[in-house]
């Protein structure tokens, strides 16, 4: 199985559904399943079996999931597969799913039954032909490369008043930033919150100031414990979050001081929860997918550690998948960015370069999370590695995850 999240945006960049990319086997390895035995067990709805595995709380909180279904898979027991809310689960179709009067009939049923329903892979031309199709669908994903808006957003609200648009393969910041200075659509959704920000005149707040000094600090080869705990005690938040952390360690544990609450930590566990928890609090200020980019990164970079067989570079790993997105963050090029935090050279040659040992797990990461199967079912192939392994690594990144914010 592979399976990754892929966030819609609103135009306020605050993440309103996300959108299972799903596969269950590898097609290098089963070349047949390409063909017709494709077909083989397709009555199952993989996204449903993964929210049903997994739970909604792991996969998106209280946010709406889309799950993919085929022409095939619309007519199973989806009622019965599904455990989930209805309300939170839009059932995605696209143009295989003929306008035909069984299908509508379907179609009306499961809408009925308060799944909602969306559709993609709709050229223009096939919008009056698949009128009774589309009049049943709350949401449209419409390449906004292959539509002008300003005319599409007159059509639809004429003929379908009822449909959200969703802008779907929007690459970059800048494209989002002018689709939604232009309107029109509801959600949005591409690769643009993960690319670097360009230079500019941002200044790091105070309080940030404060953060980086202390990755700084922990994350030098051999750092002081106490110093550290002295700059961590200019912070309210990250007080309460230490010793929340050592209480949980420690029953009766009687604190005296934050120096004393760093103490009973130690050096390696400091610095592992300082590095995730000042990186939430840099992020506090910023849309809270990064957030979860960052975290998640992080903690699937160090899942697959004994995948790569890395198993002695783990803290190394999740640093890397940390600060992945620092740019961002800090609204900083990479390069800057990277330079106000003391990491080792092969995290930065990993981030900045794509080179060096660390780099072939951050390479897959991204592959990964963007649901490139045929790249990720090469690279499997490619360094032998075990599909369900890696499946592991994510799925156990997210319940770390939803855990991490659940204390």
């Amino acid at each position: 199985m592979l399976a990754t999240l892929i966030p819609l945006f609103d135009d306020k960049m605050a993440v309103r559904a996300y959108s299972i990319f799903a596969q269950k086997d590898n097609l290098l390895l089963n070349p047949a399943l390409a063909g017709s035995g494709r077909l083989d067990g397709a009555g199952n709805v993989i996204g449903l079996e993964i929210v049903n595995g997994m739970g909604l709380d792991s996969l998106s909180g209280d946010k709406t999931v889309f799950v993919q279904v085929s022409n095939i898979s619309l007519f199973a027991d989806i009622e019965q597969q599904c455990t989930a809310p209805r309300d939170k689960i839009v059932l995605l179709i696209d143009s295989e799913v003929k306008p035909t009067e069984e299908n509508v009939a379907r179609l009306k049923e499961l809408k009925s039954k308060g799944y909602g329903l969306a559709i993609r892979k709709l050229a223009i031309e096939q919008f009056e032909i698949y009128k009774a199709v589309v009049n049943l669908m709350d949401y449209i994903l419409l390449d906004h490369k292959k539509i002008k808006i300003s005319v599409a957003r007159v059509y639809f609200q004429k003929v379908y008043p009822n449909i959200k648009l969703c802008a779907v393969n929007v690459d970059t910041q800048e494209e989002y930033d002018t689709l939604t200075k232009d309107g029109g659509y509801d959600l949005y959704e591409g690769n643009f919150f993960r690319m670097p920000v360009k230079e500019g005149d941002t200044k790091v707040a105070p309080l940030k100031m404060n953060y980086i000094e202390l990755l700084n600090m922990v994350n030098d080869i051999d750092f002081d414990l106490t110093k550290a705990a002295d700059v961590i005690g200019r912070d309210t938040a990250l007080v309460i979050s230490l010793l929340e952390m050592v209480n949980r360690m420690s029953v009766n544990s009687g604190i005296t001081s934050v120096r004393h609450a760093a103490a009973m930590l130690g050096q390696k566990e400091l610095k592992k929860w300082i590095n995730t928890a000042v990186t939430k609090e840099l992020c506090a200020d910023r849309p809270n997918e990064i957030t979860r980019i960052s975290l998640l990164r992080a903690k699937f970079a160090e899942n697959l550690a004994p995948v790569f067989e890395q198993a002695g570079m783990t803290s190394e790993l999740f640093l890397m998948g940390l600060f992945s997105v620092l740019d961002v963050i800090l609204e900083k090029p990479m390069e800057e960015a990277l330079g106000m935090v003391k990491v080792s050279k092969v995290i930065e040659n990993a981030i900045l370069k794509h080179e060096g040992e660390l780099a072939a797990v951050y390479d897959f990461i991204l592959v990964y999370e963007n649901a490139d199967w045929p790249e990720v079912s090469r690279q499997l192939v490619l360094k032998d590695m075990d599909m369900d392994a890696v499946y592991k690594a994510y799925v156990d990144s997210l319940v770390w995850y939803r855990d991490l914010f659940a204390r």
